[in-house]
């Protein structure tokens, strides 16, 4: 079997289809991955005065890129809210599509997901954190306005609790599933 593998690979050299093209774009994804990453990791959490990274709601492995032609790429995102009927899931997701959409420097289409099994109605946020028009009306809403802008602006500074300050003057309605965008 062995020899089989070793013959195969060398006739894949020769023909100029080695892995070397796979490896390279497999770099190259990994390598976009991470810039993705490191734009997310500093969002701040809605209601503590940490960031994503450190509540672990976003790590380097739920971050997944695609190549869809000439510097052109899918992001695939999924995130971990903390609890699983955390009440401020859809605008974590609200705030992963605005700082993408404002930072990354390259061409994209953008996916963003609850990861399976975290969240009790990750159907619904699901929908609505990829739905262009629920998101572009949400950021309409000045109150929600201001409180992606206070999570999403890089602040070393910055009061810790402000994301969650803004939280009192948005009525319930508008965080539960159906009615945040």
């Amino acid at each position: 079997m062995e020899l089989v593998s070793v013959l195969l690979s060398r006739a894949w050299r020769l023909t100029g289809l080695s892995d070397s093209t796979t490896d390279k774009r497999s770099r190259k994804m990994e390598e976009k991955a991470l810039e993705v990453y490191d734009v997310i990791r500093t969002i701040r959490d809605p209601e503590k005065p940490n960031t994503l990274e450190e509540l672990d709601v976003v790590t380097e492995k739920c971050v997944e890129v695609q190549e869809l032609g000439d510097d052109e790429y899918l992001i695939i995102i999924r995130f971990s809210p903390t609890v699983p009927h955390c009440s401020l899931a859809t605008l974590i997701g609200l705030c992963l599509q605005v700082k993408l959409q404002r930072c990354l420097p390259f061409k994209h289409k953008l996916e963003i997901y609850i990861t399976e099994g975290t969240h009790s109605t990750e159907e619904d946020i699901n929908k609505q954190i990829n739905d262009k028009e629920r998101v572009a009306a949400a950021m309409e809403n000045p109150n929600l306005r201001e409180m992606v802008e206070q999570c999403v602006t890089d602040h070393i500074s910055r009061r810790t609790s402000a994301c969650r300050d803004q939280t009192k003057n948005i009525t319930p309605e508008i965080f539960s599933s159906s009615c945040l965008f």
